[in-house]
């Protein structure tokens, strides 16, 4: 069994679809495209305008992590990671994917004394504070995730969260009860770690929130809970250099991206599916979302042009959306791509026990296993989706573990600045969003902050 990812996308092209989908000339024609992307990509990385991509390499970070989850880490029980976006997705994604199942139910001796892991990633105060109410705060310790330090959000749970920690274990006691993961020199959370000698690690300035996950935003937790950080660091590493190739057919990164732009500009599919057969891998596709949506969606082009650009990515579980989603996709309008996550080897498998032969409804299972169940199922939605014309894909990892995950990371994080140059817009900003946080600064009464001009709403077109 190989131990790299591998990207079938025999379902993307017309010959598979009965003459819809992308011809392999149009292939063809994507790859000398493709070569100017990627040079354009390189330059900008050895510029170092790339940060993201110099993560797997950092040899200095990793003996950081390690010192604080093998000292002072091995002192909670449980961690609580506080943040929003980018840094709070991919902690629950490697999470997810790379932890025991159930992870916080499990008893210490199943968890191998590793804490439980929460992630608050709101501020709905319905989920934070019976969170809180419950924890023991002398056993806990709280990663405040923030480069700037203001992010609204994270910044109100740790106002909160202190004022709990110092009730709990007054003004000497509570710092050891806090790490922050923010920028390495500036900003309101490295000066209170100064100024409060709490511990701190950094976020490298040009690393991005939905790009940090293998930066200490996502390490530190994962470490802490035990996920091997060094595999999923190679993982990254080997995809990084599989990607260094400028020939489309050899660059698995180069294929995602190209195939989804030509999928929504030239086939009009601009929705683009990741569909998860596995529970392990759905926060993955939870993850892709927001790296996909919030880099490529932008109103301007790189010229300045005003374009209102971007495709709209979905996530979804297999086989759980065949019963609700599959319908849409094989029936409704062509305007979607689904890409299959799923791995060759699961972490562990169930037999389907022989019964009632007499049944014929149920007999045909027995002797297989929802492994095998699973997998057919997801050939099956596949070749039903073919057959009805509608562009899939499928990513298929060789089992689920660091190092694979490591490979997806990567590989969807550099599809991503691919895109971006497919796309003509800026993949690292997010302009958007930023008005968003203006407002709220404005409505919350922060000084330097106007509220967005009152408009009360007409009763006219209120239902009550």
């Amino acid at each position: 069994m190989a131990d790299r990812l591998e990207l079938d996308y025999n379902n993307m092209l017309a010959p598979r679809l009965g003459g819809r989908g992308l011809t392999p000339e149009a292939l063809d024609r994507a790859a000398e495209t493709f070569r100017a992307v990627h040079a354009d990509v390189e330059r900008r990385r050895a510029a170092g305008q790339l940060a993201f991509f110099d993560l797997p390499y950092e040899d200095r970070l990793v003996p950081q992590i390690r010192a604080f989850a093998d000292g002072a880490g091995q002192s909670f029980d449980t961690i609580v990671v506080l943040g929003i976006g980018g840094s709070a997705l991919g902690t629950t994604a490697l999470h997810h994917a790379l932890s025991r199942p159930f992870w916080n139910e499990l008893d210490d001796e199943a968890r191998d004394y590793f804490p439980r892991l929460y992630v608050l990633d709101n501020v709905d105060p319905s989920t934070i504070a019976p969170l809180l109410d419950r924890l023991d705060l002398r056993r806990t310790l709280f990663n405040v995730v923030s480069k700037s330090g203001t992010t609204a959000e994270t910044a109100a749970q740790f106002l909160i969260v202190r004022d709990r920690l110092i009730r709990e274990l007054g003004q000497d006691g509570y710092r050891r009860h806090l790490v922050f993961t923010t920028d390495p020199e500036r900003g309101a959370l490295r000066r209170i770690a100064r100024e409060e000698r709490i511990a701190a690690l950094p976020i490298p300035p040009g690393v991005g929130g939905r790009f940090s996950v293998l930066s200490a935003v996502g390490l530190l937790p994962a470490a802490l809970v035990g996920i091997d950080i060094e595999a999923l660091l190679a993982g990254a590493r080997d995809m990084d250099q599989r990607c260094r190739t400028d020939r489309l057919a050899d660059n698995p990164a180069g294929l995602f991206a190209t195939l989804q732009y030509l999928a929504h500009t030239e086939a009009g599919a601009g929705i683009h599916v990741l569909m998860a057969y596995s529970d392990r891998l759905y926060a993955l596709a939870d993850w892709f979302r927001q790296l996909w949506a919030e880099s490529l969606g932008k109103r301007f082009d790189t010229d300045g042009a005003a374009v209102h650009r971007g495709p709209t990515p979905i996530k979804a579980l297999g086989a759980t959306d065949q019963h609700s989603q599959v319908q849409l996709y094989a029936e409704g309008p062509f305007d979607k791509t689904i890409t299959f996550l799923t791995a060759d080897q699961l972490p562990c498998d169930l037999p389907i026990p022989h019964a009632y032969p007499e049944v014929e409804e149920l007999r045909y299972l027995g002797g297989h296993s929802l492994g095998e169940l699973l997998r057919a199922e997801l050939a099956a939605t596949a070749a039903a989706l073919a057959s009805h014309g509608r562009m899939n894909m499928t990513i298929r990892l060789p089992r689920i573990d660091a190092h694979a995950v490591g490979q997806l990371i990567m590989a969807l994080q550099i599809a991503t600045i691919y895109a971006g140059a497919l796309y003509h817009v800026n993949p690292l900003d997010q302009p958007g969003v930023e008005l968003g946080k203006v407002l709220t600064y404005g409505l919350l009464g922060r000084e330097g902050y106007a509220p967005p001009a009152a408009a009360e709403p007409d009763p006219r077109w209120v239902a009550r």
